[in-house]
C-alpha cells in the first residue's frame, strides 16, 4: 500500500488544487462547481459542494497525513499549503453540512430559506446563483476538449485544475497501482467520478493533451507521452476466446492488455461494445446478455419514457419467447428512469390533443400489463432514480434486483396527476398481499393513499421495502445489491432461477370499499386544507386518487378486476390533465425541476 492509497492520493490533489486555483483566479465557487462537476463527470456537487459534504475539518488531517508520508518532491505539495480562509471557516464552526455551513450555507431571509455561497476573496456570504456558462454549454455539445477551448475564465480554471490532476495521475503509475484500470476504478468508486483519469484523457484525446502541455512548456509524464493511440482500445478478441470487456488497456511497458472483469461482474457497456443488439430505436434497445436472457435498455435523456420505449417493450414480448428464457430491464445510466417524458405530454396538453394523450396512457397500461402477463420472467434491475412511470414498470416485474442506491416513488401528484400506467393497482395489490391488514382493507388503502398523494420517494432501496416498492421479505422475491457492477449479473441469475416452470401471476381481483373509503380520504385531505398544508388543487388531485384506490362505484361485497381499476386510473388521469392547475404544474416542473404548489 502507498500513502492515501489510490483514490485519496489523486482525489485530495484534485480538491486542493481546485480550491487553490479558484482563489488564485478569483473564480466564484458556483462557477468552479459548474465546470468541475457534471462536465468533467464528477459529482454534481462539484468541488466546494463535495468538501461541504465530507466536512471541511476533515481535510486538514488528510492533507497533514500525506505531507508527513509523501516524498519531498511529490507534486501534491504544490497545492497542500495552508489555506487561511478554510482554516478560518473551521475555527468559526463552518465545517460543512454537519456544522453551520461551509462554502455554502442555508440562511433564513425574510422568512424563506436561502442558499448562500462564500466569496473566496472577502470571506462574506451572498445569495447563491446558478451560473449560465458558455464553457459548460460547450462541454455539453462537444465534451471536455470543447470546454478547454472555449474562451472564458471558467474554461481556463477547469484546464488548470484538470490538466494538473490528469498529469499527476499519469505520473503515479506504476507507483500506486500496477495498471491504469485500477486507478480509473478507484476514482469511479471512491470519488464517484463517471470516468477515471485515464478514461478522461482518452475522451479529451491524449495527443491533443500532450501537444497543449508542450505548447505551455510543461513537462509530460512518460506514461502519458507513450499513449499516442489512447489508453484504451476496443478489443473483441478471437472468436474462441472473446475478451469479456471488449477492451484492452495500455500498460507501463507500452503493450495493450485485455481489461479483465471479476467473476460476478457483468456490465451492459461491455455487452454493447461487443455488439449483440437484437432490436431497438432511438429511445430503447434490446440486448442479448447471454444464457438466454435479453436486456431491455432505456437510453433517452434521463431515461424518460415515451411511445418508442413502449414499442420496444412489445418488441421484447415478441423476441424473448423465440429462443430466449427471460427479460431483464436495466441500464447503466445514472438514473433508471425519471418517468414519462413531460415535454411530450406538455406539448400534447397545450394543443388539447386529448385523444392522443389518452392513447399514450392506454398504451402504457397495455404495455406494462403485457409485461406482467408475459410467459417468461421479467426482472427489474434499477439504480438511481426510478420515479413515476419508471417506478411503475418495476412494480409490474416478477422480481426486482435493486442497487442499494435506488430511489423509488410514484411522484405524479407533484405535477397534478395520478399514476396512469398501473401504479395505483400495483400498490394496492402489494399492500393487500404483503402489508398487515388488521380490521379490513382501510389500513392498506390509507397507506397507499399516503404514499402516492405525498409523492413519497424512498431514499434508498432499503427504505423502499418499508413502502413496499420492494418486497424483500421472507415471502417476497426482491433483492438488494451493494455493488452496482454486480447488479446485472445478479438480475440475470434471478431471471434464470425463475424461468424453469414459470407461469405468470394470477390476474388481480380486489375487494375495495368504494364510496365510504373515498369519503374518509376526502375528509382527511380537507383537514390538511384547513391547516394550510394542502392547496385546492392538492385536494382535487387527492380526491381523484381516492376515487381510484377506493374502486369507484363498488363496495366490500364485490371484487373489482384489473381492467376496472385501469379504466378508473385512465379516467381520473384524463380529468386532471384537462385542468389549468395541472398544466401549470407540468410547465413549472419542466422549467425549474421543482414542484409547484398551486
Amino acid at each position: 500500500d502507498t500513502p492515501g492509497f489510490i483514490a485519496n492520493r489523486i482525489g485530495v490533489f484534485w480538491l486542493q488544487c481546485a480550491v487553490a486555483e479558484a482563489i488564485a483566479l478569483r473564480i466564484p465557487i458556483e462557477e468552479a462547481d459548474a465546470v468541475l462537476g457534471a462536465p468533467a463527470g464528477a459529482p454534481r456537487t462539484g468541488v466546494f459542494g463535495l468538501l461541504d459534504l465530507v466536512g471541511l475539518d476533515l481535510m486538514p488531517h488528510v492533507v497533514a497525513s500525506l505531507d508527513a508520508t509523501l516524498p519531498a518532491d511529490d507534486p501534491i505539495r504544490d497545492c497542500t499549503g495552508a489555506l487561511p480562509l478554510v482554516n478560518g471557516l473551521i475555527e468559526r464552526g463552518y465545517t460543512g453540512r454537519k456544522g453551520k455551513g461551509g462554502f455554502y450555507r442555508l440562511q433564513q431571509v425574510d422568512g424563506q430559506r436561502q442558499k448562500q455561497a462564500l466569496n473566496l476573496q472577502t470571506g462574506e456570504y451572498a445569495a447563491s446563483r446558478r451560473p449560465r456558462l458558455a464553457s459548460v454549454e460547450a462541454a455539453r455539445r462537444g465534451g471536455l476538449r470543447a470546454l478547454f477551448e472555449s474562451r472564458h475564465r471558467s474554461a481556463d480554471y477547469a484546464w488548470r485544475v484538470l490538466s494538473r490532476t490528469l498529469c499527476y495521475a499519469a505520473s503515479l503509475v506504476p507507483g500506486i497501482a500496477d495498471d491504469i484500470v485500477s486507478v480509473d476504478t478507484a476514482m469511479r468508486l471512491g470519488y464517484n467520478w463517471k470516468r477515471g483519469p485515464f478514461e478522461l484523457i482518452d475522451d479529451i484525446g491524449a495527443s491533443w493533451l500532450v501537444e497543449r502541455l508542450h505548447d505551455e512548456g510543461r513537462s509530460v509524464p512518460a506514461l502519458l507521452a507513450s499513449a499516442t493511440d489512447g489508453f484504451y482500445r476496443q478489443t473483441p478478441g478471437p472468436s474462441d476466446r472473446p475478451v469479456a470487456s471488449g477492451l484492452s488497456h495500455l500498460d507501463v511497458s507500452g503493450q495493450y492488455r485485455p481489461v479483465e472483469r471479476e467473476d460476478g461482474v457483468l456490465l451492459l457497456a461491455d455487452i454493447k461494445r461487443r455488439g449483440g443488439r437484437l432490436a431497438g430505436n432511438a429511445s430503447a434497445s434490446l440486448w442479448d446478455i447471454g444464457e438466454g436472457v435479453v436486456c431491455l435498455e432505456f437510453h433517452t435523456k434521463m431515461n424518460a419514457l415515451d411511445p418508442q420505449v413502449l414499442e420496444t417493450i412489445h418488441e421484447a414480448l415478441r423476441i424473448v419467447p423465440n429462443g430466449h428464457r427471460a427479460l431483464v430491464i436495466h441500464n447503466d445510466a445514472d438514473n433508471f428512469s425519471v418517468g414519462v417524458n413531460l415535454g411530450l405530454a406538455l406539448f400534447a396538453l397545450n394543443i388539447a390533443a386529448w385523444d392522443e394523450v389518452e392513447r399514450i396512457v392506454q398504451a402504457g397500461q397495455q404495455a406494462y400489463l403485457a409485461l406482467r402477463q408475459a410467459p417468461f420472467p421479467v426482472i427489474g434491475a434499477p439504480s438511481g432514480m426510478a420515479l413515476g412511470g419508471g417506478c411503475e414498470i418495476l412494480l409490474h416485474c416478477d422480481a426486482v434486483v435493486a442497487h442499494a442506491e435506488t430511489y423509488m416513488g410514484l411522484v405524479e401528484s407533484g405535477v397534478g396527476l395520478v399514476p396512469g400506467w398501473g401504479g395505483c393497482t400495483a400498490m394496492l395489490r402489494r399492500w393487500y398481499t404483503y402489508g398487515a391488514r388488521p380490521a379490513g382493507p382501510m389500513p392498506a388503502l390509507s397507506r397507499v393513499f399516503e404514499l402516492i398523494s405525498l409523492a413519497t420517494v424512498a431514499r434508498s432501496a432499503h427504505q423502499a421495502i418499508d413502502h413496499l416498492f420492494l418486497r424483500c421479505t421472507d415471502s417476497g422475491p426482491d433483492e438488494i445489491v451493494m455493488n452496482r457492477d454486480r447488479l446485472l449479473a445478479r438480475a440475470r441469475r434471478k431471471a434464470l432461477s425463475m424461468s424453469d416452470g414459470y407461469a405468470p401471476p394470477e390476474p388481480t381481483r380486489l375487494r375495495l370499499p368504494g364510496a365510504s373509503a373515498r369519503a374518509a380520504m376526502r375528509l382527511a385531505v380537507h383537514g390538511f386544507q384547513l391547516q394550510g398544508k394542502a392547496t385546492a388543487h392538492d385536494a382535487e388531485v387527492a380526491d381523484g386518487l381516492a376515487e381510484v384506490l377506493s374502486g369507484g362505484e363498488t363496495d366490500w361485497t364485490e371484487c373489482v378486476d384489473e381492467p376496472h381499476l385501469l379504466a378508473l386510473e385512465r379516467a381520473v388521469f384524463m380529468r386532471l390533465a384537462r385542468t389549468p392547475a395541472t398544466l401549470a404544474r407540468i410547465e413549472h416542473m419542466l422549467e425549474t425541476g421543482r414542484p409547484l404548489r398551486n
